[in-house]
């Protein structure tokens, strides 16, 4: 089990090995950045993006939280913190391509389904039920469809990608730049089980990579 003293360890390896060979990359990395893709994935301990894809610092900009989840544009209310990522992505870095990464055994998507922080006071998962109700809409009618078994558990998961994409396209610079050929949206599915990675086509439907 990895606890502080063994991520101070790690940090030791890092900077004899990692840092020390990549020093022209860091260096160049310490002038700016400027990623080529921006990924929306789930805080999941077990699914981090820059592993699944095997990417390199510098190569991807990140922004994770309870089952990759990106909230419709809203003024009010208090959920912005995906939303100045997005929007720091989109409009100074000018990101080509948004990628919102969902994965399987997903605590959050579990929570939505059995709505078990319903009506908790904030701090003692009142906020995750908070976050996670953006997905009422699609638990409703994936219970109807497939009960509350594993069928259902899996649907909601590859749900969340769907409803993410779809709530990314409220911001009115997302619809602006895909219109203008400069932004491309794609959606993806890790399934932890097997490792396997799936791929989100034009209809929603989901395929291995």
């Amino acid at each position: 089990m990895t606890d502080y003293n063994a991520l101070l360890t790690g940090y030791q390896r890092f900077r004899q090995n990692g840092y020390s060979e990549q020093r022209e990359r860091w260096d160049e990395l310490s002038e700016g950045q400027s990623p080529k893709v921006m990924v929306i994935a789930c805080s999941d301990s077990r699914v981090d993006p820059a592993q699944v894809f095997d990417t390199s610092p510098g190569e991807i900009f990140v922004v994770r939280n309870i089952a990759n989840l990106v909230p419709p544009f809203e003024l009010g209310g208090g959920r912005h913190g995906v939303s100045a990522a997005l929007e720091f992505a989109v409009t100074q870095l000018e990101v080509p391509e948004i990628v919102v990464l969902g994965h399987g055994a997903c605590g959050g998507v579990h929570a939505a389904l059995t709505q078990r922080f319903k009506g908790a006071p904030a701090g003692r998962g009142g906020f995750i039920a908070h976050w996670v109700d953006m997905l009422d809409e699609a638990r409703e009618r994936i219970i109807a469809e497939h009960g509350d078994g594993p069928e259902a558990i899996h649907a909601l998961e590859l749900e969340t990608v769907r409803v993410s994409i779809a709530n990314l396209r409220t911001f009115p610079c997302i619809p602006e730049r895909e219109a203008e050929g400069t932004l491309k949206i794609h959606g993806a599915y890790f399934a932890i089980r097997d490792g396997v990675l799936h791929v989100m086509d034009e209809d929603g439907a989901f395929a291995p990579a």
